[in-house]
């Protein structure tokens, strides 16, 4: 399986425009910029869209895990937190912090662990990073 994004840009670093979309049309040409990127303004950045993808991914992969223990997720949420720092003079991204929140009936903690870790290792998207991963799963009520 293969699919595609997308990115086109215009002008400088600093003062230059850009636009990324996906082969679903989840994103058509939404704004990004150096701005979204390192000033905090309105827009996207790839470290947010890897975020999102890390989070899916991860969570899909949970779900199979659970599925063949014979579990079935109630509600799972999961943020992925992406690090961008400086690296010598250019930057890179240094980790992903995943945080995870699950209702989930006949687990115990110590095997959901267990099971959360399983999933982090085997995502694809997991794979994929050479940065630092790391998980903090929590059962809830």
């Amino acid at each position: 399986m293969k699919t595609t994004g997308s990115a086109v840009w215009e002008g400088g670093i600093r003062d230059g425009k850009g636009a990324i979309s996906t082969k679903s049309g989840a994103l058509a040409a939404y704004p990004y910029g150096f701005a979204s990127r390192f000033e905090g303004k309105p827009g996207s950045n790839p470290e947010e869209l890897i975020g999102a993808a890390h989070a899916a991914c991860f969570t899909m992969a949970l779900s199979l895990i659970l599925g063949g223990a014979n579990l079935t997720a109630e509600h799972m949420e999961t943020t992925a937190e992406v690090s961008l720092d400086r690296d010598g003079e250019g930057y890179a991204i240094t980790a992903s912090h995943l945080t995870l929140r699950a209702k989930i009936a006949g687990v115990d903690d110590a095997r959901f662990q267990e099971l959360a870790a399983t999933a982090k290792a085997g995502c694809p998207v997991s794979k994929l990073l050479k940065a630092e991963i790391t998980l903090d799963a929590q059962l809830i009520a």
